[in-house]
């Protein structure tokens, strides 16, 4: 017969067991250091958070604070629902999840966590709404905006929580979070290009924004409350996915390997579709098609980059090489959407050698598809940046097309890198050593934009541009791509993260 026992206990004795087996001090070590880290990160960059979260003197309209407030809502419930937000780590979802243990109380500790930094991340946004759009002094009214931030956050985690017991609106309200992100970006570039949205100047008082707090707040307590008492009814496999991906990102923050990531997120992708292919032309080149096929069954993320191309309006106003910086990683991006195929062939290249494929011949197959998907996006991202009349006069959308060997080239370099090399030689620092093999990972891909040099220098110096400039960037595009396939692939060779 089996007996229910008190999940304390067994917590209890399982920290019990794990300190006899450290060092003494150990954890007041690891304690110290965390505490030294955030002080001295803290003392590096309080004057930039400053500046993010409280400039001194407010300049956003109120469009753009509506913009920021629906886009840090759809935004934050995007996360909590990728992170479940109901989890366990991973040694108490292995071997407590299915022990005779109260499931409220194995529960219980995860959502108190989950609700301080679902009303953490509300404040802050609060505050930096707060920041950005009102004026100094405050009013009494404004003030409790923080604090309305905080409840936002509590009544988003609600809404996770009850998404994650796999209701049947659970992918509406995603649906809906992301209209909320897309409709909060829309406004914020609309703000940039100079958009005049009449606004209600009107402000409540303080005592209606306080009794409205007050009810909100018993509101929210309340159905915290109902939702610890469903808590046991939340499936398993929901909370150990919740848990693979704390876990994911956990491993992926300490080895600095964001490989991790990506492949959980392709994974979980792929595994809730249902695939219909339509055959395509035998004319076209078997990895080719691969990756149009690829291209087809992902209109979402195709959507997204299509919004995405508004982003570098956001920049309208920065310095003009921050904007070409901008434009010319986004094409990186954009280029990547058909790359995850290509990651997988440069871990383990059996579907080529079972092809008969060399690594030059993959490559160049691989090349057509993230080619026109960044000429695209960059012909778009330039255009909307001359209508708004933050680029002079000139072909863009000519330059844009030229600048898609370049996003093509980029991204297949940085879907070949693979695993981070962690034995190269480390580098020593005033502030300690820094292994290199985890920067050579983050800026792969990055370095092959240095094609790009010209379309930078163009926007930097803010002159019309002519057809010459046209050509000399897309003579230089098709060049750098050619080269650097010819000198990264070999007509005998099957691997792929050899020489990258």
């Amino acid at each position: 017969m089996t007996t229910a026992v008190s999940v304390v206990g067994v917590r209890r004795w399982v920290r019990r067991t794990q300190s006899a087996h450290k060092e003494r001090g150990e954890t007041l070590g690891n304690f110290y250091f965390a505490l030294l880290f955030v002080v001295i990160v803290g003392g590096m960059v309080h004057e930039q958070l400053a500046a993010v979260f409280w400039p001194g003197s407010p300049h956003a309209s109120a469009l753009a604070g509506t913009g920021l407030a629906l886009a840090l809502t759809g935004g934050l419930y995007l996360v909590l629902r990728r992170l479940g937000p109901l989890g366990l780590s991973r040694p108490a979802a292995s071997w407590l999840l299915t022990a005779p243990v109260s499931r409220r109380r194995l529960l219980l500790p995860s959502l108190g966590w989950a609700t301080v930094g679902a009303a953490a991340a509300g404040a802050l946004g609060g505050f930096a709404i707060l920041g950005h759009t009102v004026s100094r002094p405050l009013p009494d009214a404004a003030a409790r905006l923080p604090a309305f931030g905080a409840l936002v956050g509590g009544i988003l985690l609600l809404v996770a929580l009850g998404a994650q017991a796999d209701r049947w609106w659970s992918a509406r309200s995603d649906d809906v979070a992301y209209l909320l992100l897309a409709a909060g970006l829309a406004a914020l570039v609309a703000d940039s290009a100079g958009a005049a949205v009449p606004m209600s100047a009107g402000r409540p008082s303080t005592a209606v924004v306080t009794a409205s707090m007050t009810a909100l707040t018993v509101l929210t307590a309340a159905f915290w409350l109902a939702a610890v008492h469903r808590l046991e009814r939340t499936p398993h496999d929901r909370i150990l996915e919740a848990s693979k991906t704390a876990g994911t990102l956990a491993d992926s923050a300490f080895g600095v390997e964001p490989s991790f990531v990506t492949e959980m997120v392709e994974r979980r992708y792929w595994a809730r579709r249902r695939l219909r292919s339509r055959r395509l032309s035998a004319r076209l080149p078997v990895l080719t098609a691969q990756d149009l096929l690829m291209l087809r069954r992902r209109p979402r993320r195709l959507l997204w980059l299509a919004g995405a191309t508004t982003l570098p309006a956001l920049l309208g106003h920065a310095p003009r090489w921050i904007l070409a910086v901008a434009v010319l990683a986004g094409g990186l991006y954009a280029g990547g959407v058909t790359t995850a195929s290509l990651r997988t062939d440069a871990g383990n290249p059996w579907m080529l050698r079972m092809l008969g494929l060399s690594s030059r011949t993959a490559i160049l197959q691989r090349l057509w598809i993230p080619g026109v998907v960044a000429a695209l996006w960059y012909a778009a991202a330039l255009t909307l940046l001359r209508v708004l009349g933050d680029l002079p006069a000139g072909p863009w959308w000519a330059l844009g097309l030229g600048l898609g060997p370049v996003g093509a080239a980029a991204a297949v370099r940085k879907a070949r890198t693979g695993f981070v090399d962690n034995s190269l030689l480390s580098m020593d620092t005033p502030m300690g050593s820094v292994s290199t093999g985890p920067l050579i990972a983050a800026f792969a891909g990055f370095d092959v934009l240095l094609l790009g040099l010209p379309t930078l220098v163009q926007i930097a110096r803010g002159d019309p541009l002519s057809w010459t400039g046209v050509t000399v960037q897309a003579a230089v595009g098709v060049f750098g791509a050619r080269a650097y396939l010819s000198g990264t692939t070999e007509p005998d060779r099957v691997e792929l993260s050899k020489s990258v």
